[in-house]
């Protein structure tokens, strides 16, 4: 029995990265998805005195995983592998130096850098023209202000810089380029054009020659390096640029079904941060939805992704990381424990910026009760269940609000919630929001970004035209949906 050639989904995450492998993609066979290797990620203070400072990511450590899981894949696949993609989450990227090495371990989006970037940039592009000519929402984690940091800090100019998951994709040998739903991420994107804004980098004095070249989703970068070529299942391997923001790469992870067409279906993707939206087939760049942070991103095949973004179980991972050396709760325990629960009198505003910092989470939670004049919870591990259950039933509320506000500048009411990603296991969570929101929830993949990462692959693989269109990549996405996962 023959076996087609194998695809392997690198998947970046804020907290854990994952790197899965496809087989079985045949008629007389039903295809399996194998989580070949997890690992921890985390945001990385260097402990050097000489050496970079900051909130950053410890991308040499993330480099040495990927490459022992990619060995792995290789002798999980005799068949061959065909292709690798690569998803992550936006706004990071990686310098590089006249060799393409990095000049530096990556920044995280969370370190404090950009505070006074963004009030230089909109000294040059007021808040509401730079949202008008991007629709991004204004946030200080956006990768201009980021880049426009590195200008205050002196780093040079020209210095070309990648996106994480295309920088991945460059350090296994393919060129430097920005998939185009990662890129409308940087605020620096014109969606009229789909282009990089030639006004916004002239305005801020941004090299336009350091950034990358853009690219469509689905676009292939040619083969890996040589040193993995060398592999044999990896002789004939094709790079991949599926869309490489894990967000749009979920949502085409979403098998089509009849019940959510455009317009009748919003999404939660749930995760480290929560993202609430619907996909558009144009941007909505109101004056209104500014103010109320909405932003316009790049989707598969084209559309919009219309959401909000606020933290979402950051909140409850950074309470457990203060506790786990006295006492590691689980996921599991929490979510029992919280049902049992009252509900809070007063909910936390999660749009808070003091919840963005890594840290002392249970104690950030107090001072924004202390100014509520609501009681303070005990910091003490044992009140666990009492910070779950509030974080649950804030995001349960908030949910409700944004979609509410989303209803009244599209003018359209969705008919069914689907949730995506790894917080979507938690049903009570989920339960909150059914109520909350009036609005069946539907449970999806929670590797759904891996889906459509495969989904987006397989596409590019059967079309022998440049594009890749959005119903074949749902077609695949409906032969995954059933698909076993073995972890």
């Amino acid at each position: 029995m023959t076996h087609s050639p194998a695809l392997v989904a690198i998947d970046l995450g804020a907290d854990s990265c994952r790197v899965s492998l496809l087989q079985g993609q045949q008629e007389s066979a039903t295809p399996t998805i194998s989580i070949v290797h997890r690992f921890p990620n985390a945001p990385w203070v260097p402990d050097s005195a000489e050496g970079p400072t900051g909130i950053r990511w410890n991308l040499e450590r993330m480099c040495e995983e990927l490459l022992a899981a990619l060995h792995a894949c290789a002798e999980c696949a005799p068949e061959g592998i065909a292709g690798i993609g690569v998803t992550g989450w936006a706004v990071d990227y990686v310098r590089l130096d006249a060799s393409g090495q990095p000049l530096a371990p990556p920044f995280c989006y969370r370190d404090p850098r950009t505070n006074a970037a963004v009030a230089a940039v909109h000294d040059r592009i007021p808040a509401e023209q730079l949202y008008a000519q991007t629709g991004v929402q204004i946030q200080p984690l956006n990768t201009i202000y980021q880049l426009y940091a590195d200008k205050l800090a002196g780093v040079p100019a020209d210095a070309p810089w990648v996106n994480l998951p295309e920088y991945i994709l460059h350090w296994l040998g393919a060129p430097r380029v920005a998939e185009f739903t990662n890129a409308t991420h940087t605020a620096l994107v014109a969606p009229d054009t789909r282009t990089w804004s030639d006004e916004i980098f002239s305005a801020l004095g941004l090299d336009r020659g350091a950034a990358p070249e853009l690219v469509a989703s689905g676009t292939s970068l040619g083969h890996l390096r040589a040193d993995l070529r060398r592999i044999p299942a990896f002789a004939d391997t094709q790079l991949i640029a599926p869309a490489c923001h894990d967000t749009a790469s979920a949502l085409a992870g979403i098998p089509a079904h009849p019940s959510r067409q455009p317009g009748n279906w919003a999404y939660i993707s749930s995760g480290t941060w929560s993202l609430i939206g619907m996909v558009l087939a144009e941007s909505r760049r109101s004056p209104e939805a500014c103010a109320l942070g909405f932003t316009n991103l790049g989707a598969v095949g084209g559309g919009v992704l219309f959401h909000r973004g606020i933290p979402g179980m950051w909140l409850l991972r950074q309470c457990l990381n203060t506790w786990e050396a006295e006492r590691g709760w689980s996921l599991v325990e929490l979510i029992a424990e919280s049902r049992s629960l009252p509900a809070s009198h007063t909910l936390l505003d999660l749009d808070d910026p003091a919840f963005i910092p890594p840290g002392n989470m249970p104690a950030r939670i107090n001072e924004q009760r202390r100014r509520q004049g609501s009681m303070l919870l005990s910091e003490e591990p044992d009140a666990a269940p009492l910070y779950a259950n509030l974080i649950f039933r804030s995001l349960a509320n908030r949910y409700a609000t944004v979609l509410a506000d989303i209803t009244r500048l599209t003018g359209q009411r969705p008919q069914r919630l689907c949730v995506v990603g790894g917080a979507n296991r938690n049903d009570y969570l989920n339960d909150l929001t059914a109520a909350a929101t009036g609005i069946p929830v539907e449970r999806c993949a929670v590797e759904s970004s891996t889906l459509g990462n495969f989904a987006v692959q397989l596409a590019r693989l059967g079309q022998r035209t440049d594009g890749v269109t959005a119903e074949a990549i749902a077609e695949h996405a409906r032969t995954l949906a059933d698909a076993p996962i073995i972890a």
